[in-house]
C-alpha cells in the first residue's frame, strides 16, 4: 500500500491558449525523464525550456507562435503563463510531494542558486544579475529582461515560491542558462514524490 495519498494518478497536463498575440499548445508530464520537443519560434527560449525539461525530469512539448515581428515578449511570456498553469494542474492536490527543493548550478563562470517551495502562494525573489544584463540581446533576439518575466509568469501561475540568485557570472548566455538549470533542479526535488510523506505536506492540510 502506498504511504501517500493521491499519488497514483498521472501528473500530466495539456493546455492551449489563443490570443491576438500568441497561439500556444503545451503538454507536460511531471513524472517523465526530461524528453522535450519545443518550438516557440524563439530559438534561445527553446534552448532554455529544453534545459528546464531535461534537468527537472519533466517531459515537455510546446508549440507556440506569435507576433515576434513586433517583439518576442508576448510569445515568451505567454508560454511561461501556460507552463505555470500546466504545472499547477499536473500537481493536483500535491499529496505526497517533497514540496521543497534547492540547487546550486554552475555554467563555466556563472553560478546560480534556486530554491523552490510548492506553496500555493506565488512569490518570486530574483536577484544578482549584473547591471545591463536586462538590455543584452542573447542570440540577437532574446533580451536578458525576459528571464525574469518567465520566472514571474511560471511562479504566479503555478503557485510557487521561488528564489533565484545569481552568485556570479559574466556571459549573458551562461547567466540565463545557469538560472534556468538551477530552477529546474530545485523544481525536480520539490515535485518529487516522497514515500515518507503522507498526504499533503503542510500543517494547514492544503497547498
Amino acid at each position: 500500500m502506498s504511504s501517500s495519498v493521491g499519488t497514483s494518478a498521472p501528473r500530466v497536463a495539456h493546455l492551449q491558449r489563443e490570443t491576438s498575440e500568441s497561439s500556444i499548445d503545451l503538454s507536460l508530464n511531471l513524472d517523465g525523464t526530461g524528453v522535450s520537443d519545443i518550438h516557440t519560434s524563439v530559438p534561445f527560449y527553446d534552448h532554455l525550456l529544453t534545459a528546464f525539461a531535461k534537468h527537472s525530469l519533466t517531459d515537455l512539448t510546446v508549440r507556440a507562435s506569435g507576433d515576434i515581428e513586433i517583439d518576442v515578449h508576448h510569445t515568451v511570456e505567454d508560454v511561461g503563463i501556460v507552463l505555470g498553469q500546466a504545472i499547477r494542474q499536473a500537481l493536483g492536490d500535491k499529496s505526497g510531494i517533497s514540496r521543497y527543493g534547492d540547487a546550486l548550478v554552475p555554467l563555466d563562470e556563472a553560478l546560480a542558486q534556486a530554491v523552490v517551495d510548492i506553496s500555493g502562494r506565488p512569490y518570486l525573489v530574483h536577484s544578482g544579475e549584473p547591471a545591463g544584463f536586462e538590455f543584452h540581446l542573447i542570440g540577437g533576439h532574446f533580451t536578458g529582461s525576459m528571464v525574469r518575466h518567465v520566472f514571474e509568469a511560471i511562479t504566479f501561475h503555478a503557485g510557487l515560491t521561488v528564489h533565484v540568485t545569481l552568485l556570479g557570472g559574466r556571459d549573458p548566455h551562461h547567466i540565463a542558462e545557469a538560472e534556468f538549470k538551477a530552477f529546474a533542479r530545485a523544481f525536480r526535488l520539490a515535485k518529487a514524490l516522497d514515500p515518507l510523506v503522507q498526504g499533503i505536506p503542510s500543517t494547514k492540510g492544503a497547498l
